[in-house]
């Protein structure tokens, strides 16, 4: 089931952010055959200020376990997460089904 994930940075976190970047992708890796879209949402000024990311997980549990698991969480940067079931109706610019 796919679910997306969105969070939102705290602000004045960018440097928080940049230090954790590494890990959180080390992190992200280990989920590749689960991710289907991930990367930084972006302010005005287009720097990161949160992530959005597309998971193919079998359940709400799951989804909200990687969540938690993702070291940006795990440091606290994220000012909210929400997640939702997410239905895709175009992919690669096809409708899908």
């Amino acid at each position: 089931m796919l679910f997306a994930v969105t969070c939102t940075d705290r602000p004045g976190s960018l440097e928080l952010r940049m230090a954790t970047r590494p890990t959180h992708l080390a992190f992200l890796e280990t989920y590749q055959a689960k991710l289907m879209y991930g990367g930084a949402l972006l302010d005005i000024d287009n720097k990161p200020c949160g992530s959005l990311l597309i998971i193919d997980v079998a359940d709400r549990a799951e989804a909200e376990g990687f969540a938690a698991s993702d070291p940006y969480a795990k440091t606290g940067l994220f000012e909210s997460t929400v997640i939702r079931p997410y239905r895709a109706a175009f992919k690669d610019g096809k409708k899908l089904g």
